[in-house]
């Protein structure tokens, strides 16, 4: 009898999971080795999902922010030369339009593959490899500005470096931190992007006006450059990548869908368990995300001619209106992560941005109907800031669905489709601004978070705790 409750007891408690089982099944290690690495395991296992996040988490979460912030001046920056481009060196608008293009072309090539990257090699050598590249291309650069065509290459590879913290710094956050403050770490760390777009736009020009293109590409070496050594120096993969417990659905919508997961579990590691295999959970948020990403994009590209040519405001005031949406919206990324922590819920409130969203779209529909400069900027600013809220939720829910050993290709997954509806976005609403005008386009796209509310899982689902 106590034999058989000791057997049962190693079968609940164990966190190295069924084929794990099996393996010292046939290796016969003593029974109070297995027992004592069962402990160990468990209690590190607590340690991780319970406990306030490690000083190392912190450290963590500040060299994601400051190397994906590294990484948006490198995509960014080229945007803000078009005019430099054009004038100084004698592109064509559609020559600087394809230069300031490729950094994201070459970001949207290689996400899934940076992705997969680290996943098998860690996190620690993605960013510190990747951001290297970036630096390098960069200052290859430098040699070829005369060029247009090489320019475009130089600078997509650029990109295709780049892209390796776009999903392994949000893997390594994740890692790092328990469940319970995941939300916060990834709003927190979702800001660096807006934050790393205000950083471009306001240090590129003036470089580009006493520098020159080789100046802001120098910039781009050293700033880049600094941060590599820093992912070396101070990046260390987390110790759940090591030690992963098999997976384990915390909820969801589906209990045969669960069942099956489970199932499935029981015959495979949780290196070879798919889980978009597993259930429909991580499709699910990949296709809300690219609906919810549509408003933010409309926003980000035509916001600032929608204030001038439909509101009338002028050109300063209406850069102005758009850099505080930019604030506005990465505070809000942080308050809603923390608010998900706090309500233990990511698809909840993703529901809740979703609805919101439908709201302020549409009343930027209405307000385009005729001049109302004051009603115009409040509404713009509360509509970009919910229009981005979801990204902190989105990236915490599709790296815990995911699990350790699936977070990397599943982030870039992530971010693969959002970058090709934002090309999309870009010709796509320009059209329908030209055919339609702008009220009729603002409600066709605020029929995209209408859609994504039919999408959004009813439960939340975590794999890596």
């Amino acid at each position: 009898m106590q034999a058989l409750l000791s057997r049962c007891q190693h079968s609940l408690y164990s966190v190295t999971g069924p084929a794990a089982i099996r393996d010292t099944a046939v290796q016969h290690p003593p029974r109070s080795e297995t027992r004592r690495r069962a402990v160990g395991e468990t209690a590190s296992l607590k340690l991780m999902t319970e406990n306030a996040p490690s000083r190392q988490a912190w450290v963590i979460l500040v060299i994601g922010v400051l190397s994906q912030m590294a990484a948006t001046v490198a995509i960014t920056g080229p945007a803000f030369l078009i005019p430099y481009m054009h004038t100084d060196l004698g592109y064509t608008l559609t020559q600087a339009g394809t230069v300031a293009a490729a950094p994201s072309f070459g970001l949207i090539l290689t996400l899934i593959a940076w992705g997969a990257f680290a996943d098998r090699f860690g996190e620690r050598l993605a960013m510190t490899l990747g951001i290297a590249l970036t630096a390098l291309a960069s200052g290859l650069a430098v040699a070829v500005v005369g060029s247009p065509v090489w320019m475009v290459i130089i600078i997509a590879a650029s990109g295709a470096a780049a892209a390796s913290v776009n999903s392994a710094s949000g893997r390594v956050v994740m890692g790092w931190f328990p469940r319970h403050r995941r939300g916060l770490a990834m709003g927190i760390r979702q800001m660096s992007q807006p934050l790393g777009t205000s950083v471009a736009a306001l240090c590129v020009p003036p470089i580009a006006a006493t520098s020159g293109f080789a100046g802001y590409l120098w910039f781009v070496v050293i700033v880049t450059g600094v941060i590599s050594v820093i992912c070396l120096g101070f990046v260390r993969d987390p110790p759940r990548a090591e030690a992963a417990p098999s997976p384990v659905h915390t909820s969801t919508d589906d209990p045969e869908l669960s069942s099956t997961s489970a199932r499935g579990g029981a015959k495979a590691s949780p290196e070879t368990n798919n889980p978009y295999r597993m259930d429909s959970f991580l499709w699910r948020i990949h296709a809300v995300s690219a609906l919810l990403v549509i408003p933010q994009f409309a926003f980000s590209t035509y916001g600032l001619i929608w204030l001038i040519a439909n509101q009338h405001i002028s050109v300063g005031i209406a850069g102005g209106i758009v850099a505080a949406s930019q604030i506005v919206g990465a505070i809000g990324r942080l308050i809603v992560g923390g608010l998900s922590d706090r309500l233990g819920s990511r698809v909840g409130l993703m529901r809740v941005v979703a609805i919101a969203a439908v709201v302020f779209v549409a009343a930027i529909a209405l307000t385009s109907l005729t001049p109302m400069p004051i009603v115009a900027t409040v509404v713009f600013i509360l509509a970009s800031a919910i229009s981005v809220a979801d990204n902190g939720l989105a990236f915490a829910s599709v790296a815990e669905a995911a699990g350790p050993h699936w977070s990397g290709k599943a982030m870039g997954t992530q971010n693969t489709g959002q970058f090709v509806m934002s090309a999309l976005m870009g010709p796509g609403f320009g059209a329908l601004i030209t055919i339609f005008g702008y009220p009729l386009s603002f409600a066709f796209v605020a029929i995209a978070p209408l859609l994504s509310l039919g999408i959004i899982p009813k439960q939340d689902i975590d794999r890596i705790t």
